[in-house]
């Protein structure tokens, strides 16, 4: 088994979002971060058994939405993390699957809170170079995984 980047990451308790859905076909339900958080929390880290919302790499307050544009700031658990890149493809991917059709979506490291934040952010949100990634099957398996685990 490979060397862990970080073998002892913190873990943070879970945020209670949970609402009561009357569903009525005739009410308009716009999106909210909310509904956002509820999308992404239980994507799992790539490296540890754990969720991204359980490493406080997806907080709720890191998540905006505009009409149809969402804003994601992802966090990770070090500098030098070189799982970043997986972690926001994981992020892009399943908003696409899981967002509207006529949705927007931007994902960003959280400024300061990497060392390669530029360059990755510009691979995250350069529509040519997400599709290019996600050709690779090695690549989209591990994403998959990223976003498919259920935890225990």
């Amino acid at each position: 088994m490979a060397t862990k980047i970080n073998p002892n990451p913190e873990v943070y308790d879970v945020l209670d979002t949970k609402r009561d859905y009357n569903y009525d076909e005739e009410t308009k339900d716009d999106i909210d971060a909310v509904e956002v958080f509820e999308i992404l929390r239980n994507l799992n880290d790539p490296e540890h058994p754990l969720t991204l919302e359980q490493l406080n790499v997806i907080t709720l307050e890191n998540i905006k939405v505009e009409g149809n544009h969402v804003t994601v700031h992802f966090t990770p658990t070090i500098m030098h993390c070189s799982m970043a890149a997986l972690i926001g493809l994981s992020i892009r991917v399943k908003l696409k699957r899981s967002l509207p059709k006529n949705f927007r979506s931007d994902v960003y490291i959280t400024p300061g809170k990497h060392q390669s934040e530029n360059a990755i952010n510009k691979q995250l949100n350069d529509k040519e170079r997400v599709i290019s990634a996600l050709e690779k099957p090695k690549l989209a398996s591990v994403i998959n995984d990223c976003i498919g685990r259920v935890q225990a």
